[in-house]
């Protein structure tokens, strides 16, 4: 594992190292999500990629669409 350092700004900004932005495929407008584990704060680049390795890491749980229909079903009865 290579470190690479960076500093922030006085604003919160903090520039990403080329090298990440390319291996990572972040480009200008790439939305980013922090998240926590523990005492590390995790960077996670919101790319297709990214979104293509969440399929299916819901499986089991009931769907999107099942839930849409019960609670359109459940206003109409109101």
């Amino acid at each position: 594992m290579k470190l690479e350092t960076s500093v922030v700004t006085s604003k919160g900004q903090l520039v990403i190292p080329a090298r990440l932005r390319r291996r990572f495929a972040i480009k200008k407008g790439t939305v980013v999500v922090f998240s926590e584990d523990g005492r590390r704060m995790i960077l996670q680049p919101v790319t297709r990629e990214f979104i293509r390795s969440l399929r299916g890491s819901l499986e089991g749980e009931p769907s999107a669409l099942d839930v849409l229909l019960q609670e359109r079903q459940r206003e109409r009865a109101l």
